[in-house]
């Protein structure tokens, strides 16, 4: 199967052609067509599926090949809105849309928090086809009256289950409300709670259901490792790994926001070339900070697990998880960012004593034992004892199953995490052919 097989127009076909693509990936083979219907969609993929084109093709047929609803004065009103819930997802979802649409008379915009909200007061003064867009800074523009959504034709909630973790029901609520009653509805999520199966059945009207692979599923093509050893000497451990493999590109993921920065602090004073991204860090620094890391002139980037969504790298060879999440689910998340697109990974976990009923968890909803190899020289010591994980800056007791607590100082994260039940998901199919985009940026035009 091609892409010109589901009928899109020559322009989409000649930018996807431009990008290599070929060859659909499964959530692609599935999506596209019912997009295309007009009905709602709810689908379970993570990123690394395609999923992004798999409703961005045929949104932007759809929109292309209709005559524009709205006033028959001033400017034209805005017909597709996405919701997505990190600022590096917005990008990288409207850098999609630009990268597709590019021979198409459509126009795009992201819409996120972090930055300064007068240029996007001035973008929206002309064409918005498509808008890109975090909940809270949407409601912003909403209360600012910079806006209006009433002429939405296509709402998209992308990775809906993170939305739901971050906090922002009551966002999502508040933005439904404003929106046309007639309406697409397209509904992507990783996993799918109970909380989510509430959403879908409030949003959607007889929905197709698609579900790609098994849940909670790892890629294939990745190999899982865990390094015992003793909380206190975790990061000479890391240090030690990357030096002595010679690791050019490592995600490492810690729980809180102090420990990211503490930990890009040691690897910095070792020689070794890092920087943090968190909810706490300014948005230029964050966009240097991923630009530096997917253009390979940053070895290591340090992530909490809020800044992960949206890191999209092609062929990104080792994910560490320095320490284990308290939520078992985000460890697939986690490990997610590595062996995409049926490349291969490595996914190696540092695990303290203090961590064993979280790497129990872990291996439960995986269903398979991780293989442990104790490093030389590293040896835990026995007589250490467990310790509580301690409820730190956005850390959580632990086995703890409810998500963890919204940064602060984040303009979209603003309301208390909603209670997440684990052990339910969707995966990602272990092999693909259509990867997402691989570059920064993607600022609106």
């Amino acid at each position: 199967m091609s892409f010109s097989t589901f009928g899109l127009s020559d322009e989409i076909i000649r930018a996807v052609t431009e990008r290599g693509y070929t060859v659909p990936t499964p959530i692609q083979t599935q999506a596209i067509p019912a997009v295309l219907a007009g009905g709602d969609l709810l689908a379970g993929a993570q990123t690394g599926t395609g999923k992004t084109a798999g409703f961005t093709l045929p949104i932007l047929h759809r929109l292309s090949d209709k005559s524009v609803k709205g006033p028959s004065s001033g400017r034209p009103p805005i017909r597709a809105l996405i919701l997505v819930p990190t600022r590096e997802l917005a990008a990288q979802v409207e850098e999609s849309v630009r990268d597709y649409g590019k021979y198409l008379k459509l126009s795009s915009m992201i819409m996120i928090g972090g930055v300064n909200i007068n240029p996007q007061i001035t973008r929206l003064k002309s064409r918005v086809d498509i808008l890109v867009a975090t909940p809270g800074r949407l409601l912003d523009h909403v209360q600012q009256k910079t806006l209006s959504l009433a002429h939405i034709e296509i709402l998209v909630l992308d990775e809906a289950d993170r939305m739901l973790d971050m906090g922002f029901i009551r966002d999502i609520k508040k933005i439904l409300a404003l929106l046309p009653k007639q309406r697409q509805n397209l509904l992507f999520s990783a996993t799918f709670s109970d909380e989510i199966q509430a959403l879908a059945d409030n949003l959607l009207n007889k929905p197709v259901m698609i579900e790609v692979a098994r849940r909670n599923a790892t890629a294939d093509k990745v190999t899982h490792v865990v390094h015992p050893v003793d909380r206190e000497r975790k990061k000479e451990l890391l240090a030690h790994l990357i030096k002595q493999h010679r690791w050019s590109q490592v995600l490492v993921f810690t729980r809180t926001k102090h420990g990211a920065n503490k930990l890009a602090e040691f690897l910095l004073a070792n020689s070794i070339p890092a920087l943090a991204i968190h909810g706490n860090k300014s948005q230029s620094a964050r966009t240097q900070a991923l630009a530096k890391f997917k253009a390979g002139d940053l070895q290591v980037l340090v992530a909490t697990d809020i800044a992960a969504r949206g890191i999209d790298i092609s062929e990104l060879p080792h994910v560490v998880n320095f320490e284990l999440p308290n939520v078992a689910e985000d460890y697939v998340h986690r490990i997610g960012r590595t062996g995409r697109a049926g490349s291969e990974g490595d996914a190696v976990s540092l695990v303290c004593v203090d961590e064993n009923k979280l790497l129990t968890a872990i291996e439960k909803l995986i269903k398979r034992e991780i293989p442990s190899q104790v490093i030389a020289g590293f040896e835990p010591d026995p007589r250490i004892k467990a310790e509580p994980i301690k409820n730190g800056r956005g850390g959580e007791p632990r086995g703890a199953t409810h998500s963890r607590n919204p940064p602060k100082n984040q303009t979209n994260n603003k309301k208390p995490a909603t209670k997440k039940p684990a052990g339910a998901g969707f995966a990602r199919p272990a092999t693909h052919h259509f990867a997402e985009p691989r570059r920064a940026g993607g600022r609106g035009r």
